[in-house]
């Protein structure tokens, strides 16, 4: 029933191929679901997914009808102090929100596509009032209630970009405390990505036990590992097709 009602909903067939400019991020979906009889309309988002180091963190929000935030948008086109303050407002406005993160070690044992599922499902089902619809970005989730996968969601529906940018504001905050664990990484800079400066320490220092180690550029500069080839981001290339 879920995917059925997915289906109808998702706009992304005739989408497909259109850059993210000609998108605008709205309401638009929210208020037909509504129409539609459905209250609690989540929107579920993950950040840290490319990342080498750490968890992958995940948020899903509802909003009111009448919620305004000035600005909303994904959170990458967002600027930092901006996005912080966004967070503030989506958080003392939300009808619920919730944050749930998946490990490093998760990551590495049931790879980041299944670990990017997990912490977006435990994120909108730990929501009160439950949901009765969720809009996701672009990859389905294992959920008992109807649901939208929308490519790049975050730039064109409200209640994925604010979740998309409580998800951030928290993990950048998480990555500025590992970096007190792990100085000379550069984590509170990198937020954990294959910048050059980053790629330099793992050279110099071999990875931490925070580190993916199925990813590649991890993986080839542990002292020794038994694991096979990195492949962790080609498990993505046929959720945005």
């Amino acid at each position: 029933m879920a995917r059925v009602a997915a289906r109808k909903l998702n706009p992304d067939r005739e989408a497909k191929g259109r850059v993210v400019a000609s998108w605008k991020c709205q309401d638009k979906l929210e208020q037909e679901l509504r129409a539609r009889g459905f209250r609690y309309i989540a929107g579920a988002d993950e950040v840290g997914r490319g990342s080498l180091f750490g968890a992958v963190v995940a948020a899903a929000v509802i909003l009111a009808p009448d919620t305004r935030i000035p600005g909303l948008n994904d959170s990458k086109l967002v600027e930092p102090e901006k996005r912080e303050k966004m967070a503030d407002r989506i958080r003392e406005r939300a009808v619920a929100w919730t944050i749930e993160a998946v490990d490093a070690a998760t990551i590495d044992r049931i790879n980041i596509y299944q670990a990017s599922r997990l912490a977006m499902k435990r994120a909108i089902e730990r929501l009160q009032p439950s949901a009765d619809y969720a809009l996701v970005d672009a990859v389905p989730l294992d959920l008992p209630i109807p649901q939208c996968p929308l490519i790049q969601g975050d730039a064109r529906c409200h209640a994925i970009a604010a979740a998309s940018i409580i998800a951030k504001v928290y993990r950048d905050q998480m990555m500025r405390e590992w970096d007190r664990f792990f100085p000379g990484y550069g984590l509170a800079s990198h937020k954990g990505y294959t910048a050059p400066d980053h790629l330099a320490a793992l050279r110099r220092l071999g990875p931490t036990p925070q580190h993916r180690m199925t990813f590649e550029p991890v993986r080839q500069n542990a002292l020794f590992s038994l694991l096979p080839r990195d492949r962790q981001m080609e498990l993505f290339s046929g959720a945005r097709a």
